[in-house]
């Protein structure tokens, strides 16, 4: 295979991808109108600009009878998501050549940089030789870090820097990471034994780089979205709409979870070249990338709607759970349970607080997702398995000259697929036809698909151990399983694909349900559920050795399929729950409420 050939022709077509995305997002409306007819041909038309005159709210009865229609989505946004590409690009391209890095020695007779020789096409890359269980202890170590990170990041965001200047923080640090893990990656040191503690370095700070930018961009991206509740218009074929917000912010977090693997398909480029030419250019190619990052961030610091620090709500969040604790009595749930935290309430008793009846309402929305992302950490361990596990079973099976771990980088393909088949074909089409697919019907079904993946995936890894001329030893055996290693697609393909229901789902639902000056700190909250599942799969790590390798993929899949059952129980009601509550809407609930409190306390004194 000639390296040199191939390597920019995968960078090429990744570039080729992200063009692809914008010019699809970008020009949607125009190309939808050559190929529609009807009703769904006029779809898009409520996406252009309203004067604030015509934004009419929808009636009672238009709200249950008219379709639901996306509004217009700011042209910043795909430049947000075009910033979205380069830092995916550079975090996944580095991370995706992590495990063969860190497990594998230096191969026999390569070049000293980490790659193959050509004689041995079902050989791995290698460097640091420190073995499978250190590999995928930190490799979840890694995703600990960057999912960890976020919390600390969202504050600083929230309260003391804002959204943009956090992220030019985070875009800083990385860079340093990426120029010491190209250097400590040199052929010289490899050879020397000296690997280990360079790549440790900026294997720490491309987490904290990473963790400081990544809660700040889903927020500050839906922040560019201005009229966020609904309305009516006429279409030109004189159908009557509602301009829905839930739905546009849906398309946003499609739009914006594509861009984000778009990013991540430049693994490829990155474990290609680690396989043939060195782990020194498989870090060299997302350090290029990365650097465009100043260039983007610089083009449009003018041009975004930046919201400006106000302090934080958490001290006041916590305030208000307190509260409605000590109020009932020290339970933690039951009827009404927040209506005694509400100013509103408390005003009845003589107590004073700080707090409107609307912030009361953010607190109660804000942990009602948070409860929702709790259960999101076992369906991550379904999603490609735990830790290196999946790498490692394809370097049990044949090869062809394709890397171990390539299988897994096919994620991204399938989500950018998956994406417009979602978001251009069957959501329209259900709101069509006014069937509601819910937010929590959508968790749902990606919870559904995930556990099916893992099922394969231990059904698979059965059939390597039969199949292996080492039987239950296959991880250790040089000698490979006849099995082709592209068996592993369908259990990526449908834990990518569940993906898209549950982490868009996931976006929506952490910046719709925050509180307003808590925004980056609830999607950090989600993010850092993939911290949590990096904690129990680190649990897990001693068992990720042969013989038990089927378990460590059944046993994650049984308990998703159990809490899917529990999940969809408790929480299905929020399929029809208000998608955003807006403080004027609040703040007149809140002053019908204060009027009968006022008429109950005049009565007493009366009394």
């Amino acid at each position: 295979m000639n390296a040199s050939a191939l390597v920019p022709k995968l960078v090429l077509f990744d570039r080729a991808w992200a063009l692809v995305y914008f010019y699809s997002c970008e020009r949607y409306a125009a190309v939808q109108d050559l190929t529609r007819t009807g009703n769904e041909k006029h779809d898009l038309e409520a996406a252009s600009d309203v004067p604030l005159e015509e934004y009419i709210a929808p009636t009672e009865e238009e709200a249950g009878t008219l379709r639901r229609v996306a509004g217009s989505i700011p042209s910043i946004t795909y430049l947000i998501c075009f910033v979205e590409v380069a830092e995916r690009a550079s975090y996944y391209g580095a991370k995706g050549v992590f495990n063969n890095y860190m497990q594998f020695p230096l191969p026999a007779g390569g070049n000293g940089a980490g790659a193959v020789t050509k004689t041995n096409p079902n050989g791995h890359a290698g460097a640091l030789n420190q073995g499978l269980q250190f590999a995928s202890a930190m490799g979840l170590l890694f995703t600990f870090l960057s999912y960890t990170v976020p919390i600390f990041g969202a504050w600083l965001a929230d309260a003391k820097i804002g959204r943009f200047k956090a992220i030019v923080c985070g875009v800083i640090i990385g860079g340093i990471s990426h120029v010491i893990m190209i250097g400590g990656a040199a052929p010289s040191l490899l050879k020397a034994g000296k690997g280990l503690a360079p790549f440790m370095v900026s294997f720490i700070l491309l987490a904290i780089g990473a963790g400081t930018f990544k809660p700040n961009v889903s927020p500050i991206l839906l922040d560019q979205y201005q009229h966020q509740k609904p309305y009516t218009k006429t279409l030109t074929s004189g159908e009557r709409v509602i301009v829905d917000p839930e739905t546009t912010i849906q398309s946003i977090c499609l739009y914006f979870y594509a861009f984000i693997n778009v990013g991540a398909f430049f693994a490829i480029a990155c474990v290609y070249t680690e396989k043939y030419v060195g782990f020194w250019a498989a870090f060299l190619l997302p350090g290029i990338v990365y650097f465009l990052l100043p260039i983007l961030l610089v083009f449009m610091n003018k041009r975004l709607i930046k919201q400006p620090p106000s302090g934080s709500d958490l001290p006041q969040f916590f305030k208000i759970i307190g509260t409605a604790i000590r109020h009932n009595k020290y339970r933690l749930w039951g009827k009404n349970y927040w209506e005694v935290a509400k100013p509103s309430s408390l005003a009845a008793k003589g107590i004073t607080v700080s707090w409107t009846d609307k912030d009361v309402t953010d607190v109660y929305r804000a942990l009602v997702a948070c409860q929702i992302f709790l259960y999101m950490p076992i369906w991550y361990m379904n999603d490609g398995g735990i830790g290196a596990v999946g790498s490692n079973q394809g370097a049990a099976m044949t090869t062809n000259g394709a890397p171990n771990d390539l299988l897994a980088k096919l994620n991204p393909i399938t989500i950018l697929i998956a994406t417009p088949v979602l978001g251009h074909g069957l959501y329209p089409l259900l709101r069509r036809y006014n069937i509601k697919f819910g937010r929590i019907s959508r968790i749902t079904t990606g919870f559904l698909l995930a556990a099916i993946s893992g099922v394969i995936g231990a059904v698979l890894q059965y059939r390597v151990y039969k199949t292996s001329p080492c039987g239950y030893a296959a991880s250790t055996c040089d000698d490979v399983s006849p099995i082709s290693i592209w068996w592993q697609l369908p259990n990526v393909s449908l834990g990518a694909i569940s993906e898209v229901f549950v982490n868009v789902t996931g976006y929506e639902l952490a910046y719709a349900r925050a509180p307003p000056r808590m925004k980056s700190i609830v999607v950090a909250l989600f993010l850092f559920n993939t911290a949590l599942s990096v904690a129990l799969s680190e649990i897990l790590v001693p068992a990720i050795v042969d013989p038990h390798l089927i378990w460590v993929w059944a046993g994650p899949a049984i308990a998703l399929f159990a809490q899917t059952a529990i999940f969809w129980w408790r929480h299905h009601d929020l399929n029809d729950d208000e998608f955003l509550v807006h403080d004027d809407e609040v703040e007149v609930a809140a002053v019908d409420t204060a009027r009968q409190v006022s008429l109950v306390v005049d009565a007493e004194k009366k009394a």
